[in-house]
């Protein structure tokens, strides 16, 4: 499920797989990310993990369709960040959602995407989550 090496645009970029995680429906289908080791690749700085989608995703105000993903986030506040999601294949911006502080857990995380239930879940970043519905 997650590639050694994650291509994004025109690079293939190696992946740390022992930071994988995600999550199944049973069925065959999956939702699934990774962190790519960026440094050297024009990735540097703007994205920092690679997303697997099989089936639709909504994150905050938008849709990502089954396929790869790239995304990035930056700092916005002490207690939140700001998540942006790219197509891995172009890298045309899809779209943004702010992650806040988890305060259910003090446990950093590289990625933690938990199971949804019913229809929802939460994608963890370093100590910042955000939901997402399937």
């Amino acid at each position: 499920m997650i590639p050694a090496r994650a291509p994004v645009i025109k690079e293939n970029i190696e992946t740390e797989f022992r930071t994988a995680s995600g999550v199944t429906d049973g069925r065959g289908k999956y939702i699934a990310g990774v962190v790519m080791i960026t440094a050297g690749y024009s990735a540097e700085g703007k994205y920092s993990h690679f997303f697997i989608a099989q089936v639709p995703v909504q994150i905050g105000d938008f849709s990502l369709q089954p396929g790869e993903y790239v995304f990035g986030y930056q700092r916005k506040t002490q207690d939140s960040i700001t998540v942006t999601f790219y197509r891995a294949s172009s890298g045309d911006r899809v779209g943004e959602v702010e992650a806040v502080r988890n305060r259910k857990s003090s446990m950093v995380r590289a990625l933690l995407i938990q199971p949804a239930t019913g229809g929802k879940g939460t994608i963890q970043v370093g100590r910042f989550v955000f939901d997402y519905h399937l």
